[in-house]
C-alpha cells in the first residue's frame, strides 16, 4: 500500500511560483500513475503516467504548471508558475496502480489513494 504526503503549499502573490511535492511510501511507487487535484470538488489539475512519458493538464493550468516525477525518490512534483488567485485551494495528490506504463488517469473517481492535501493561497 502506498501512502501519500503533500508539501510545498503556502501563500504567494499573483504571478509568483510554488513547487508542490508528493512523497510516497512503498516499494511499488514506480508502477502508479499520479495525479494532482484541487479543492473540495477535486478539480483535475495534472496527471503523469508511471513511466513519466505521458502527461496531461487541465486547460486552466496548461503552460503554467508542470508535473514531473522522480521514481528513485518516490516523489511527484507540481511546479506552478504565474499563479493566479483562482489557483487558490487545497491541492491533493492521488495515486493509482496501472499495468500500462504510459496510462494517465484524469478522473478523481478512478483514484483510490489520496494524500491529505496542502493549502495554496494566491493573493491578488
Amino acid at each position: 500500500q502506498v501512502q501519500l504526503v503533500e508539501s510545498g503549499g503556502g501563500l504567494v502573490q499573483a504571478g509568483g511560483s510554488l513547487r508542490l511535492s508528493c512523497a510516497a511510501s512503498g516499494r511499488t511507487f514506480s508502477s502508479y500513475t499520479m495525479g494532482w487535484f484541487r479543492g473540495k470538488a477535486r478539480e483535475f489539475v495534472a496527471a503523469i503516467s508511471w513511466s513519466g512519458d505521458s502527461l496531461y493538464y487541465a486547460d486552466s493550468v496548461k503552460g503554467r504548471f508542470t508535473i514531473s516525477r522522480d521514481n528513485a525518490k518516490n516523489t511527484v512534483f507540481l511546479q506552478m508558475n504565474t499563479l493566479k488567485p483562482e489557483d487558490t485551494g487545497v491541492y491533493l495528490c492521488a495515486a493509482e496502480p496501472t499495468l500500462d506504463s504510459d496510462y494517465v488517469i484524469i478522473s478523481d473517481r478512478l483514484y483510490n489513494l489520496w494524500g491529505q492535501g496542502t493549502q495554496v493561497t494566491v493573493s491578488s
